[in-house]
């Protein structure tokens, strides 16, 4: 799927005056995501978002991750009066340098600020666009996205309790998306930034309770800015772990659940086969984050989150990761239900009651 200078920016919606998006809901967004971490080791890990929501007439981003041994979760949001290009939100600016290129990431210091930084993400592959994906929920639209992935390098700086921290060739991801997305109703999503000295091998990759599946795609994208290769099939045999590393059920609210480990298999395009083996911890229990949606009751706290991990590929590569799995109901992850109202039954109990 081709992409161009234009895609950076939120104009996403359709051919309308831009307070108008495709369909009038809550969970309409366009998104960035950034996240760097050190390429050998697991150490300090940080998360960047900016957000558009073109119903809520708003603009968010996150501050979240792992820094000095601290968890970071903060949230800054502005009202947007058609002013979405402005790439600002309190004390956070994002500027696109070189478009699908080079993004500069400031978050300036203030009172509410978790982590003070200054850092340049620089392209290390190009960029690959994931397929559209659709899950309905009977006549509801649960999540209607298109979505980027990139893998980068990252410099700079940031600071915390005064204290100024070096980055020098890190490694990051950068998820660029925009769409439909109700991730409170999600039976399960599994997004993977897998980075390796030969590449990035990313998937996103959605199912259904009862494990049928409804989206994968990815691929491995060369950090010699090659073309990246599709994955033609994803397979996984993650297990949460607890803190003494024993595999543990997350039963309904994870309370015990310290980390994650297993596998994860990738078929690409062409036949090459790679069995990535993992190994981590909690990055962001979501559960943790405040969550926005325009409802009357607020949904239940999200299950799952990210884990930072180290890995070791089939072909005796190692590096670093971010794994998320996340969900509100499947029958290996998250094996009690945490809401109602889940594809593909959409509003009906006694459908999901059967399911179980």
């Amino acid at each position: 799927m081709p992409y161009s200078e234009m895609d950076e920016r939120f104009i996403h919606q359709i051919p309308e005056p831009f307070p108008n998006v495709s369909q009038w809901h809550p969970d309409w967004r366009a998104s960035h995501f950034w996240v760097a971490h050190p390429k050998d080791r697991l150490d300090d890990v940080i998360v960047l978002t900016l957000a558009h929501m073109p119903i809520r007439n708003e603009m968010d981003s996150y501050q979240i991750g792992r820094v000095c041994g601290q968890s970071i979760a903060t949230r800054h949001k502005r009202p947007v009066k058609g002013d979405q290009d402005d790439f600002r939100v309190g004390p956070v600016e994002v500027t696109i340098e070189e478009p699908l290129k080079r993004v500069r990431l400031q978050v300036f210091e203030s009172p509410d600020v978790a982590v003070a930084l200054d850092l340049r993400f620089t392209g290390r592959t190009q960029c690959y666009g994931l397929r559209r994906g659709t899950m309905r929920a009977r006549d509801e639209v649960v999540w209607d996205q298109c979505h980027m992935l990139q893998s980068g390098r990252v410099d700079g700086t940031y600071t915390l309790a005064g204290k100024t921290y070096e980055v020098k060739d890190w490694v990051g991801q950068r998820d660029r998306s925009w769409g439909i997305r109700a991730h409170h109703r999600v039976p399960l999503w599994i997004w993977l930034a897998i980075q390796l000295p030969e590449g990035m091998l990313g998937v996103w990759h959605w199912e259904y309770p009862n494990g049928a599946l409804v989206y994968s795609d990815g691929c491995f994208a060369p950090s010699d800015g090659s073309t990246p290769i599709p994955v033609v099939n994803f397979r996984h045999e993650l297990d949460f772990r607890d803190e003494a590393g024993r595999q543990i059920s997350y039963e309904r609210d994870g309370a015990d659940v310290q980390g994650i480990a297993g596998r994860v298999m990738f078929t690409l395009q062409g036949g090459r086969q790679i069995t990535v083996e993992g190994e981590g911890n909690w990055l962001q229990r979501y559960s943790q984050t405040e969550y926005v949606v325009m409802e009357k009751e607020a949904p239940p706290p999200i299950g799952g989150g990210m884990f930072a991990v180290t890995v070791r590929t089939s072909d005796g590569s190692v590096g670093t990761a971010i794994y998320e799995v996340t969900g509100q109901w499947h029958h290996r992850y998250f094996p009690l239900p945490r809401g109602r109202s889940f594809p593909p039954y959409g509003y009906s109990p006694e459908a999901e009651e059967r399911a179980r």
